[in-house]
């Protein structure tokens, strides 16, 4: 039975979003419409209903079916294999043997990212919905350091939203390529950003906290950023 796009998503991209590409990375993202849900969405897309999805609300059921669409067609794309990645105990995807990757889902989005593991030791992938100002700022104290507030109250007020919905997206990111290789939980006080780049759409994070020996309180990963539509897309990699 040949696969086709489920009856509840639409506009499949693969065009790079941000403006550095990665040598060897698949990305993938899908719009989706959880009204649209059908019954035989899964098996007309060839996407597994895991037992952990299986009796959700359809909302995460139609997120699981996007965002593993996604994992599956870049998977495709970057090993000539159409795997649908599993679900760990942790609730994070079981990626194949030789890959490393990522998925993310906000509002009507859905996105995946995959690379080699003999290029990349880790990748991590998130978008979210930009935040209106008000609540941009109510929820800044929460998300950034005290020195990511110096430098949020210095932008434009035009600008202090998507720097804090960024800040987020990137500290979330940054956790899912991380966490699998320290396996130490740690949160948004725990990374501080020490350079920002808008107009070239690079960021770099520092750990204030140490995860691993591997993984010391100082050590420095590299991020990039991007707005598409009403939506803010980072994605944190590490090299092998």
């Amino acid at each position: 039975m040949a696969l086709r796009l489920p009856a509840c998503c639409h506009s499949l991209e693969d065009a790079w979003p941000w403006q550095a590409a990665l040598p060897g990375v698949q990305w993938r993202s899908v719009r989706f419409d959880r009204q649209r849900l059908a019954v035989d969405d899964f098996i007309h897309g060839g996407i597994p209903l895991h037992d952990k999805v299986r009796h959700a609300a359809a909302k995460r059921q139609v997120e699981y079916l996007a965002g593993r669409w996604c994992a599956r067609e870049a998977l495709q794309a970057l090993i000539g294999a159409p795997h649908v990645p599993g679900i760990a105990e942790s609730k994070a995807p079981l990626w194949p043997s030789g890959t490393v990757g990522s998925i993310t889902h906000s509002g009507d989005l859905a996105a995946a990212i995959v690379a080699p593991s003999a290029c990349y030791q880790g990748i991590g992938l998130d978008a979210e919905r930009q935040l209106e100002l008000a609540r941009a700022e109510r929820l800044a104290p929460q998300i950034l350091t005290p020195d990511e507030c110096h430098r949020m109250a210095a932008l434009p007020a035009a600008q202090r939203a998507y720097f804090v919905t960024a800040m987020f997206s990137l500290k979330e990111s940054l956790f899912k390529a991380l966490f699998p290789l320290a396996g130490v939980r740690f949160y948004f006080q725990d990374a501080q950003l020490v350079d920002w780049s808008p107009d070239a759409q690079r960021a770099t994070l520092r750990l204030n906290k140490s995860l691993s020996k591997h993984w010391p309180a100082g050590s420095l990963l590299s991020g990039q950023h991007t707005q598409q539509g009403p939506y803010v897309i980072s994605l944190i990699d590490i090299p092998a």
